[in-house]
């Protein structure tokens, strides 16, 4: 996708992850445009009128009633982005940032936020040009939006703060602006409040991590089909017949992708038939649908969520297409906040019940005749056993972060805003939730690869046999210790990038 064009009826998801993460340069419609017209036409009239509305011609927050001159109201919305660009801590990430740029210009381009196109398009200006604010990971209660991040954004619009220059360096804004041949924006009554009233930070969040999530349970159904054909597990509990009576339609995907990835192997087929083997599997084998495909209805829960927030106006005050400006709550993250945290432990446990895997495989007591620790000559070689206590201290981080933030409101402003949502928290750590996911999988995907070559002259599945010869490369052959940490992390490689799955996709069909 090599542009998106903002429609007054919103974006989509594909939008928002070809802007943030593919550089899709963004165009504003003409209908958008006209939209966002009408809407400051009716915030001019107000001005004129000399009415009293909140943001146009008071203060903000506990200071709501505090009435401002007119000829100080374009002073109040530049003063407002400057007190609110408040945030502190490492800059996020370029492509949280561009997914919240691009959210908010959907955001104003829906035209209940009275601004002229001429503020949105100076967003759209910042995108196009590759110029990145920098924006602190602190500062978002989620309450009034994402206040802080927003406003570092604006703020960068206006000429000032700070963007990500070359290798994280921090670069004065107006530097880069002038570099890419813009001006700053000079801001009109209502529109600093525009600029930083919403959800876009967290929604942002919340849809890259969607789009993560559904790549890693994929990888997490591999991962499992693997470690279960290694350690000689049975492929019985995976028909569907017996997810067809238990109809939680994540269950049934997770398990069809399991017992698709066993199948045609010498491996499975080797004990297929002894009681000793193929009876009962232990949970963490036979019950690897249930806990992924659990974390898949959570994603369905989640991704509905985020649709409904993508249609949504989360400002405050809105311009009415009557001429009323009206306050609304809408810009509460708790929708967002709820289905991160959801997200979080749904994602942790996927992690938690894979080191459990990992943990069978290296146990000569529970693996099924495969050596200690997955080394021919254990003893003078340890093998895999620390990159097991690597990924016991993930899960256990997991657990930590499974933690809801969104329970954990702190009044603020003069406790005008009593109750805040904590979206922003949630979905931070939702994003080091499944960047820890993806190494606990990396740390069962090289495990599960261990264990079918020491099955030789055995041989695996088709899927078995692709994560070998993509694996073996870098990994070896069953040997001497090595050292672990490259390995890890062109394992973790695969697990995060499309190479693996399209190779076994190839062999197998597609995975859902």
């Amino acid at each position: 996708m090599n542009t998106v064009i903002v429609q007054p009826t919103g974006i989509t998801p594909a939008d928002v992850l070809a802007v943030s993460r593919g550089g899709a340069r963004v165009e504003i419609s003409d209908a958008a445009m006209e939209a966002m017209r009408t809407s400051r036409a009716l915030v001019d009239d107000i001005e004129r009128a000399g009415r009293p509305v909140y943001g146009v011609s008071t203060g903000f927050g506990a200071l709501a009633n505090t009435s401002i001159a007119p000829e100080r109201r374009a002073e109040l919305q530049h003063a407002l982005i400057r007190s609110h660009a408040a945030g502190i801590g490492a800059p996020m990430p370029a492509e949280v940032v561009r997914a919240m740029i691009l959210l908010r210009v959907r955001s104003l381009a829906l035209g209940r936020s009275g601004v002229r196109p001429d503020v949105a398009r100076a967003l759209v200006d910042l995108l196009n040009a590759g110029i990145t604010p920098w924006v602190p990971e602190h500062g978002s209660l989620g309450a009034s939006g994402d206040l802080a991040p927003l406003a570092h954004c604006a703020l960068v619009a206006m000429g000032e703060g700070w963007v990500l220059g070359k290798d994280g360096a921090r670069v004065g804004a107006a530097e880069a602006l002038h570099a890419a041949g813009l001006r700053p924006i000079e801001l009109a009554a209502k529109e600093g409040l525009a600029l930083i009233n919403g959800t876009d930070g967290m929604l942002g969040m919340l849809l890259l991590a969607l789009n993560d999530l559904c790549h890693l349970l994929t990888m997490a159904d591999l991962t499992a089909a693997l470690a279960i054909e290694a350690m000689l597990g049975t492929d019985r509990p995976f028909q569907p017949e017996l997810h067809a009576i238990r109809p939680h339609p994540g269950q049934g995907v997770s398990a069809a992708n399991i017992h698709r990835l066993l199948q045609d192997s010498q491996i499975m087929d080797s004990h297929r038939n002894d009681l000793v083997h193929a009876v009962q599997d232990a949970y963490s084998m036979r019950c690897a649908p249930q806990v992924a495909g659990a974390a898949r209805d959570t994603v369905a829960f989640a991704t509905e969520v985020a649709a409904r927030e993508l249609v949504s106006i989360v400002d405050n005050p809105v311009v009415l297409p009557d001429g009323r400006v009206e306050s609304t709550g809408n810009f509460h993250g708790a929708p967002l906040g709820f289905a991160c945290d959801f997200l979080a432990i749904a994602a942790a446990e996927v992690g938690a019940i894979s080191e459990r895997r990992v943990d069978r495989l290296l146990d000569v007591c529970r693996s099924r005749d495969l050596p200690p620790f997955l080394t021919p000559d254990a003893g003078v070689n340890s093998g895999l056993m620390i990159a097991q206590y690597t990924a016991a201290g993930i899960v256990a981080e997991n657990r930590r972060l499974a933690s809801p933030a969104s329970v954990d409101s702190l009044p603020t402003s003069g406790m005008q805003e009593d109750h805040v949502s904590m979206g922003w928290a949630a979905a931070r750590k939702l994003r080091t939730v499944l960047d820890n996911l993806t190494s606990l999988l990396a740390v069962e995907l090289l495990a599960s690869v261990r264990g079918l070559q020491l099955r030789a002259p055995l041989t695996p599945s088709p899927a078995g046999r692709v994560a070998v010869s993509m694996v073996e490369p870098f990994a070896g052959a069953p040997g001497p210790d090595v050292f672990l940490a490259p390995v890890l992390e062109k394992t973790r490689g695969l697990v995060a990038g499309p190479d693996l799955r399209a190779a076994v996709e190839a062999e197998v069909g597609p995975l859902r």
